[in-house]
């Protein structure tokens, strides 16, 4: 066996077991939440180690129980997804209607100072929060919307607009011109060119975009705690996690399952989203 095959083999094994060790701390973490909602709280307590729920054991009570309304003696997270998913929704289509133009203005218009903008908007993005979050509580309150899932989207909106368009910039960047220019001699206008060529051509990124303005929003704490802490009802499923985890009579099997109930929303759309994601509609788009 020559040096070259024999490298080739090392390196073909290490990438499995580098992947394989990479799956097993990523998915081991949940695979164990998801363990610990479906037991009873006895059962954890007599073998919290136990790495598998038996039949006698399952149950889905704790889900009931995070799922079932406030006045019923629940935890309310129905509610809770139906407020975060409004805000997270909102939050995404708003951005990418204000960062879709903003990017391609930056990567394709010629202006003074064109190219420092990307560079700004991913400064300001670096804001840190809780230097923001007392003036825009203050301003807030100031115009009504403190306590309201309108504000709080605003919010998001401001904080997503910057780094939206510093990500799809670079992408639209790798959009061959020639394409927009062949689009122009058949007679189309910029915004034709715009929406019936680069927008197809750019969907892996906006479709990236999205998913990540909808995790931040969907995550989100410390101005939703700052705008509805007084507001119960319009609580995002974030705050009703805290909840969960600040109190003393809550099991940790019902913890458990609100964790699930937070996570899996994006996992699912992470999946459904991940054929877009990953492909390249731009491959082979300059030839011929």
């Amino acid at each position: 066996m020559s040096r070259a095959q024999f490298e080739e083999r090392l390196f073909g094994v290490l990438r499995w077991v580098v992947i394989a060790f990479l799956a097993l701390i990523t998915l081991a973490p949940f695979y164990y939440m998801v363990l610990l909602s479906l037991k009873p709280i006895d059962a954890l307590l007599l073998d919290p180690g136990k790495l598998w729920v038996s039949a006698k054991e399952f149950t889905t009570a704790t889900y009931q129980e995070v799922l079932r309304s406030t006045s019923e003696g629940g935890q309310g997270f129905l509610d809770m997804l139906a407020n975060s998913a409004l805000v997270a929704v909102a939050t995404v289509l708003l951005t990418l209607l204000a960062a879709v133009p903003g990017s391609y203005a930056v990567s394709r218009l010629r202006f003074f100072g064109g190219r420092r903008v990307s560079t700004l908007f991913l400064a300001v993005y670096l804001f840190p929060a809780t230097l923001l979050a007392v003036p825009l509580f203050v301003m807030f309150a100031r115009i009504g919307l403190q306590g309201s899932l309108v504000g709080l989207a605003i919010v998001y909106i401001a904080q997503t607009v910057p780094v939206s368009v510093y990500m799809m910039k670079n992408y639209f960047v790798t959009i061959p011109s020639s394409i927009e220019e062949a689009a122009a001699i058949d007679g189309c206008t910029r915004l034709q060119t715009v929406r019936r060529v680069v927008l197809p051509l750019a969907l892996p990124s906006i479709m990236a975009t999205g998913l990540y303005i909808f995790m931040i929003a969907w995550n989100e704490f410390l101005f939703a705690l700052l705008f509805l802490a007084a507001e119960p009802e319009k609580w995002t499923v974030s705050l009703g996690l805290q909840q969960l985890a600040g109190g003393i009579e809550v099991s940790k099997t019902v913890l458990m399952a609100g964790s699930v109930v937070l996570t899996v929303p994006v996992v699912l759309l992470f999946f459904a989203a991940e054929r877009l994601l990953t492909e390249g509609l731009t491959s082979g788009a300059d030839k011929g």
